[in-house]
C-alpha cells in the first residue's frame, strides 16, 4: 500500500502516493487522517485533527442528550390483593405513567397461589384497562415462572 485517494477541502481530490499526500498536508500546516482504510485504495483527507476530535466529541455530546432514557417502574401485586391495596397501587401507577416511565406491573404467586393464575390476569387486565387513558399496552399478562408481567407504556403527549 503505497498510495491513498485523497479528499478534503484545498485539495486537488485523486489519487496520490503517501509521500506526497504528507507532503502536502506539511504544506497546508494539517494533518493528513485516515478516513476510510477498508477502501482500495485507503481514502484519507488532510484536515486540523484536534478540531477534527473536538467537533466529534461535540456531536456524540448532542446525540446522548437527544437520546431518551427511559425508566421501568414496577409494581407488584399478589394474586388476591384488596381493593384498597389496588386503587393505591393504580394511583402511583398513574403517576408514573404521567412522569413518562414505563409500567412493569407484575402478580407474584407465593407458593400454592399459582393456582390462581385467572384472578392475577383479570387482575392486570383490569389495570391496563383503568390506565387506558394514560398508557397503552405493551406487553399483554404473560406468565414467566412465579411472575405474570405485563408492561404498559406512557401515552405520547401532544
Amino acid at each position: 500500500m503505497d498510495e491513498v485517494r485523497l479528499v478534503g477541502d484545498n485539495v486537488e481530490v485523486g489519487v496520490y502516493p503517501i509521500s506526497k499526500a504528507k507532503q502536502i498536508a506539511r504544506e497546508q500546516e494539517l494533518d493528513l487522517v485516515e478516513i476510510s482504510p477498508k477502501a482500495v485504495p485507503p481514502v484519507c483527507k488532510i484536515i486540523d485533527y484536534k478540531k477534527f476530535l473536538y467537533e466529534q466529541k461535540k456531536r456524540d455530546k448532542v446525540m446522548k442528550a437527544k437520546a431518551t432514557k427511559v425508566t421501568v417502574k414496577e409494581i407488584r401485586f399478589g394474586p388476591q390483593t384488596d381493593e384498597h391495596d389496588y386503587e393505591f397501587k393504580k394511583k402511583h401507577a398513574v403517576k408514573f405513567l404521567q412522569d413518562g416511565a414505563k409500567l412493569k406491573a407484575y402478580v407474584f404467586f407465593k407458593g400454592r397461589s399459582i393456582i390462581f393464575k385467572d384472578q392475577g390476569q383479570i387482575l392486570l387486565l383490569k389495570l391496563a384497562q383503568e390506565l387506558e387513558e394514560y398508557g397503552k399496552v405493551e406487553q399483554m399478562p404473560k406468565l414467566e415462572g412465579k411472575r405474570m408481567i405485563m408492561f404498559i407504556a406512557p401515552k405520547v403527549k401532544k
